[in-house]
């Protein structure tokens, strides 16, 4: 993953869930902070902290490397969380007291 010219080894599950919900955060002009365990360009662990606001850029890219990146299921289950309630959408039906024909005219 690269962000902010840096590039870190991050969980193949975890980079896709965090490019999704930077993806869903623009669309609703939102902007949060992530923080993702990594592994550093010197080959440490890190916690990296993502700012992530409409216009910020990431990206992935596959790699093959025989050090895994660290998991975390339940800041996985977290962003899930997130992306399906900043895409679930509660539509308000008004109510009315009077009965409407498909023509527009009041009934009553």
């Amino acid at each position: 993953m690269t962000y902010s010219e840096k590039s870190l080894f991050v969980e193949d599950e975890l980079a896709e869930l965090l490019i999704e919900y930077a993806k869903v955060l623009a669309q609703c002009g939102e902007s949060d902070t992530v923080e993702v365990p990594a592994i550093g360009a010197d080959g440490n662990v890190v916690e990296a902290v993502f700012l992530l606001t409409p216009s910020t850029i990431l990206m992935i890219e596959s790699a093959n490397g025989v050090v895994s990146p660290p998991g975390d299921p339940q800041l996985a289950d977290r962003l899930r969380d997130r992306i399906r309630r900043l895409t679930t959408t509660n539509v308000a039906v008004p109510e009315t007291d009077r009965p409407v024909d498909p023509d527009g005219d009041d009934l009553t």
